[in-house]
């Protein structure tokens, strides 16, 4: 199953689960635990996660760990560059208003 990476980020839990393995690699036992998800849900997540490419599993005895791949990512960060300026923009203008609002 082949996901694109914005429909795979799309999902909070995902989300969550790649900010886990930022920490570094993590089996499904141990990410399992820090949500309120049954284990093969938690899967479920990580499988759509390795079609996107953001996840690669590594099988050590009985266990499965999953290591992050940032490569995908990278992608992610190249298409929301040009929209960069909207938000500097726009943090410009906040940023005004509150040094008039509190000057």
């Amino acid at each position: 199953m082949t996901t694109d990476v914005f429909s795979a980020l799309a999902n909070p839990v995902r989300r969550q689960l790649l900010d886990s393995l930022r920490e570094g690699p993590r089996a499904v036992s141990d990410l399992a635990g820090q949500f309120s998800l049954s284990r093969p849900s938690i899967s479920e997540h990580l499988q759509v996660l390795r079609g996107a490419g953001l996840v690669r599993e590594e099988p050590r005895g009985r266990h499965r760990y999953y290591h992050l791949e940032p490569q995908p990512l990278a992608e992610v960060g190249q298409w929301l560059h040009p929209y960069e300026h909207f938000w500097r923009e726009r943090l410009r203008s906040l940023r005004d208003v509150l040094d008039e609002e509190f000057s």
